[in-house]
């Protein structure tokens, strides 16, 4: 007998190729759903900074009024089919010494959250993931590349150089530390008791050990080149034990 092709045509096989590439960037794998990252009940609060004097005035990062937010772009052949995302901290913890040019902040990977609508928009963003696939976002993002659960912590350590709009900022991401310059915007009360900084910068995941999220070869991928925005308010509280820490969660 005539042996029969029972291939599929080949616009159907593509289609089908598609539509895994798309299931396989927007859900958690493996498919089961992953248990719960386990937060600490409370940990110590922030440990006073190095560079603290006595009688240096600090002010306390205010996490309602403070903002930090990452971006992430998609990237490979099949990048269309994908999403751009942005994940945000509304929780930084942190003092700034302004007599010093100082300050130390840091935020838990485990507390961001992750596409917000706001936020996506205030961003740019055109697309519009389903919550499945922002779920699935943020299993892959925790789980699988910044090993959250093992690196909870993002910290921060900036110091003024001599240009007054510039700062030296060390930076330690999956438990790697980087010194990168750090373009600051600072406002300050003419009291001294609130202050507001912004900035923004470009990174490489690749730069803190960090591989970039990838799928089917990497026809759908994350770029490794990421941007980080930050709008932070500080001010004096006046009823805060000596080091000044903010509690930690």
């Amino acid at each position: 007998m005539p042996t029969q092709n029972h291939r599929l045509p080949s616009a159907i096989r593509t289609t089908f190729l598609l539509a895994c590439a798309l299931l396989a960037s927007c859900t958690p794998l493996p498919p089961a759903p992953a248990p719960a990252l386990a937060v600490p009940a409370a940990p110590a609060a922030l440990p006073a900074p190095a560079w603290q004097r006595q009688g240096v005035q600090l002010l306390h990062i205010a996490p309602e009024e403070s903002l930090l937010t990452i971006t992430v772009r998609r990237g490979g052949a099949l990048a269309r089919l994908g999403h751009d995302h942005v994940v945000a901290s509304h929780t930084l913890q942190g003092v700034v010494a302004p007599a010093l040019g100082r300050a130390q902040l840091r935020f838990r990977l485990d507390e961001m959250r992750v596409d917000e609508e706001s936020l996506r928009q205030a961003a740019g963003l055109t697309t519009t993931p389903s919550a499945d696939a922002i779920a699935g976002t943020r299993h892959n993002m925790l789980v699988r590349v910044l090993e959250a659960e093992r690196y909870p912590w993002v910290s921060i350590e900036a110091r003024r150089t001599g240009d007054k709009q510039v700062f030296d900022a060390d930076i330690t991401l999956h438990g790697v530390t980087r010194t990168v310059q750090l373009p600051v915007r600072v406002e300050q009360a003419a009291d001294g008791r609130r202050l507001q900084a912004s900035g923004s910068l470009l990174l490489k995941q690749s730069d803190f050990g960090i591989v970039p999220f990838a799928v089917l070869g990497g026809a759908m991928a994350v770029q490794d080149q990421m941007e980080l925005a930050f709008r932070i308010t500080a001010r004096q509280e006046v009823s805060a034990p000596g080091s000044g820490a903010s509690p930690g969660r």
